[in-house]
């Protein structure tokens, strides 16, 4: 089994979707801070995971910069940005 941020996005967007009879699914897992971070990932990588029901997905992974709190605030920006691009705006 597949133990990757992107396999857990994927699955709390799909879930949303199917779970909840959402139109739009938003899946976002990351490293906030202040530890948990690693070489490879390091504070402030998000993983974020978008549908809509049937139709497109947007995938992105993206180094927030800030402490715990910046990194959360920012992380909902990038995602508030990338659905409205999934839903055409």
């Amino acid at each position: 089994m597949e133990r990757s941020p992107r396999r857990w996005r994927r699955h709390w967007r799909d879930g949303a979707i199917a779970g909840f009879g959402a139109h739009v699914g938003i899946g976002i897992t990351g490293i906030a801070g202040p530890g948990g971070g690693t070489e490879s990932k390091p504070v402030g990588t998000v993983c974020l995971c978008l549908a809509e029901r049937g139709g497109e997905r947007i995938e992105r992974t993206v180094l927030v910069p800030g402490d715990r709190a910046a990194v959360r605030e920012r992380t909902t920006t990038v995602a508030m940005h990338l659905l409205l691009r999934l839903l055409g705006g």
